[in-house]
């Protein structure tokens, strides 16, 4: 490990590609049965004993992420969730990832081993192995591409295409908090501009300021899934909104919905925040997306396993395809549901 002082400024060119990539992965090592061979050849060798589930993500400076508030550190561990999050959202088990990233000359060293400081936090808690990547350069900003690997059973791999009508609609944990963490930030990024010399107070904001930097994935959902003996008929991960994802089910399977905002699970400090900011909580649920909680579907017999697990919240039903997808209000209206969730495709106004 070569020995940089904290503050110094060490530019790329002196470490040459190699040079910096043994450097950034030598801290990384296999835990995984299956991981024969990681970083340090030609490719990596695995040797699975079940079916693989893979998933790729891109994150750009400038769409996905804004550094002016975003820590590299914190940069690193949630490239990694947001990969995970897609192997829990199959019910499978992750057991490895590869890492490439395209950086332009204004990255340091320093900054680049902040970066893989999160990146290897987020291995060593959730159990995974490095086994690959790549690094090159960028005219522009940083690029991330995380791809995660798992292993499932195959009987029991959660696709969005098993929902049927009658099925419960159950999500994990609660909504809106990364959404709205963002608000805060860019709120005090604006302040900061005009007054540098500004210290924001954003103790009352930990929760959902930590949603957004600092996502996890739900490892703990298959898991206990698999305790309760509770096998979900459909799965997907909330990236891109609620309603955005409860579609993605409805259309891959073939169904409708009827989604009650009275159950939608909604933590205090989401609820305080959205009123500081005028803004309405059940659309910011609905529409906001990065929370990386799991959506998915089960059995009605499967209730009684579920319904006192505080991790747990029904928040619907499925129902007929013909029946459409609807959110029941608190006033018992029903109003078509649509995905107005993050697009990054979408053209800017």
């Amino acid at each position: 490990m070569l020995d940089f002082h904290k503050n110094s400024k060490t530019r790329l060119t002196e470490l040459g590609e190699f040079n910096l990539i043994n450097h950034l992965t030598s801290q990384f090592s296999i835990k995984q049965a299956s991981s024969l061979l990681g970083i340090g050849d030609d490719a990596a060798i695995l040797k699975p004993n079940k079916p693989i589930v893979v998933s790729t993500d891109l994150l750009i400076e400038g769409i996905h992420f804004d550094l002016a508030y975003m820590p590299l550190m914190h940069l690193g561990y949630k490239s990694v969730m947001v990969n995970l999050s897609d192997i829990y959202a199959m019910n499978a088990k992750a057991t490895q990832i590869t890492v490439s990233i395209a950086c332009s000359n204004r990255f340091t060293v320093e900054a680049l081993e902040d970066l893989y400081a999160g990146i290897h936090k987020a291995c060593e808690l959730y159990g995974v192995d490095l086994v690959g990547g790549d690094t090159t350069s960028s005219i522009k900003g940083l690029q991330i591409s995380v791809t995660a690997i798992g292993e499932a059973n195959e009987e029991k791999i959660a696709k969005r295409s098993g929902a049927h009508e009658n099925d419960l609609l159950v999500v994990s944990g609660d909504l809106g908090g990364a959404f709205m963490g963002l608000q805060v930030l860019k709120r005090e990024n604006e302040v900061f501009k005009v007054n540098p010399n500004n210290q924001p107070d954003l103790s009352e904001y930990t929760y959902i300021i930590e949603r957004q930097l600092k996502p996890e994935a739900r490892k703990d959902i298959p898991e206990l899934l698999e305790k309760l003996e509770v096998v979900p008929t459909s799965m997907i991960d909330i990236s891109d909104g609620l309603s955005s994802e409860i579609l993605h089910i409805c259309n891959a399977s073939k169904v409708g919905v009827s989604l009650y905002e009275e159950k939608l699970p909604l933590d205090p400090t989401v609820i305080s925040s959205c009123e500081e900011f005028n803004l309405d909580s059940t659309t910011v649920v609905l529409n906001g997306g990065e929370d990386y909680e799991l959506l998915f579907t089960v059995k009605q017999e499967d209730y009684p396993k579920i319904k006192a697990n505080p991790s747990l919240s029904v928040i619907g039903h499925m129902t007929k395809q013909d029946q459409g997808c609807h959110l029941i209000t608190r006033a018992n209206q029903s109003i078509p549901l649509k995905a107005r969730g993050w697009n990054a495709l979408e053209d800017e106004d």
